[in-house]
């Protein structure tokens, strides 16, 4: 072949147009799945709208200072859950400092400590598998170790260690991702001062991590102190007329009790409006622990 020849062909490039036909075609796809999502949207707020009225409606009457500021009783019309929202408290109490404590730890241990390989890997999945494992397994979990091992039985501990087992997968996943997302840049410039690891960690990464970390902890915390299967496997108790005062009592928590409530409404019809008023005050309590955690990520979250 002549050099000719080879100047005189055209180069060949691959068509990078799209036929009308198809143009169109993806258009409506577009829109179709616009409307579909945005059906799937409305209807779901049309769901929850529902529920809050019906529940809104029921509590009416129900939900007062009375109701807040009683204990347990047999008796609709005298019962309060001033007990059950101490008992909350209680459990939050024990389950807030062990998964943060031991969920930020391990967190920095698989991201910055560990060594890459196998055995770094084969922990970080089944960490993160963890995290999907029903609650009611975690409930089973905390009967055999805490409630007959340790002999701890339904006290506050028991419920307390139980669950933040429940939730210690999630705060580890979290906290490994906003521990991955800082800059690398970052830690190299620390290096270069001369900061040794630690210091890195406690001065540089922690403090930019620290939005990502405490808003998966508060949202971890907020699945807590809404789970019910775990603390019914574990034997809580629904109708406890002492007020629990340390962690070795005996309690009773607002999921447990709205559970019962809504159990025993076919022999007492008035444990329905107990059962939604209680459901009200949890409600507010996952509103504000959740509005707490998009105000911190919005406050303290850097841009780099």
């Amino acid at each position: 072949m002549s050099i000719e020849s080879i100047d005189s062909r055209e180069p060949h490039f691959p068509k990078m147009y799209m036929s009308k036909g198809n143009f169109n075609r993806r258009i409506l796809l577009d829109k179709i799945a616009r409307k579909l999502f945005l059906s799937a949207t409305l209807l779901a707020l049309l769901v929850l709208g529902v529920l809050i009225f019906r529940i809104s409606s029921q509590s009416i009457g129900w939900l007062n200072i009375k109701f807040l500021t009683s204990n347990l009783s047999i008796f609709p019309e005298k019962a309060g859950i001033y007990g059950v929202i101490l008992g909350s408290l209680w459990l939050m109490l024990i389950v807030a400092p062990i998964t943060l404590i031991i969920g930020v730890s391990t967190a920095i241990y698989l991201e910055e400590y560990a060594s890459k390989g196998k055995v770094r890997e084969f922990i970080r999945i089944n960490i993160s598998n963890l995290a999907g494992v029903p609650s009611v397994i975690f409930g089973l979990l905390g009967l055999t170790v805490f409630g007959r091992l340790f002999n701890l039985g339904s006290s506050i501990l028991a419920g307390g260690l139980t669950m933040s087992l429940l939730v210690l997968p999630i705060v580890v996943v979290a906290s490994q991702e906003a521990i991955r997302a800082v800059p690398n840049f970052l830690r190299d410039a620390s290096y270069a001062m001369g900061a040794t690891k630690w210091v890195t960690m406690r001065t540089v990464i922690l403090p930019v991590a620290l939005p990502g970390i405490l808003t998966g902890s508060i949202l971890a915390l907020s699945r807590a102190i809404g789970e019910t299967a775990p603390l019914v496997v574990l034997g809580i108790p629904t109708l406890i007329l002492k007020i629990p005062t340390g962690i070795m009592d005996d309690f009773t928590a607002l999921p447990i009790q709205i559970y019962y409530w809504t159990l025993d409404t076919v022999l007492v019809p008035e444990y329905i409006n107990l059962a939604a008023a209680t459901i009200i005050v949890l409600l507010v309590v996952l509103f504000l622990m959740n509005t707490t955690a998009i105000l911190i990520r919005n406050k303290f979250q850097r841009r780099y």
